[in-house]
């Protein structure tokens, strides 16, 4: 089964994370590679800053692009990960590995389906 791993902070705990990033940094390399030679790997890839994002939606039939999203959540996702391991207890496991866990938070969510482009 294929699980996003989600990773929550925000400006606060990227800041107190100053001495410590480059390790975190390094950790998760290593947590990758393992996770490659064992074929539980996917990808990883690092969200852009919220201030960046947008939001579209559909009204009378346009689309309506806005900045955003303007959540009210203390906590954004900093990056995801893409993993497929055998169970939920696995990939739980793996999340705990993540070096972020330290100083935020890292979600777990199973994927379902599966879209085939031709």
């Amino acid at each position: 089964m294929k699980y996003m791993l989600l990773i929550y902070g925000n400006e606060e705990v990227w800041n107190s994370m100053a001495g410590d990033f480059d390790q975190v940094i390094k950790d998760t390399e290593a947590l990758h590679k393992e996770l490659r030679s064992s074929g539980e790997f996917i990808s990883a890839y690092g969200v852009a800053e919220q201030a960046q994002a947008k939001t579209v939606s559909i009204k009378d039939g346009q689309p309506v692009v806005s900045d955003g999203p303007y959540l009210e959540a203390k906590e954004y996702i900093g990056s995801v990960d893409l993993i497929e391991c055998a169970s939920l207890e696995r990939a739980l496991e793996i999340a705990a590995r993540v070096p972020f866990a330290r100083f935020g938070q890292v979600e777990v969510r199973p994927l379902i389906g599966e879209s085939e482009s031709n």
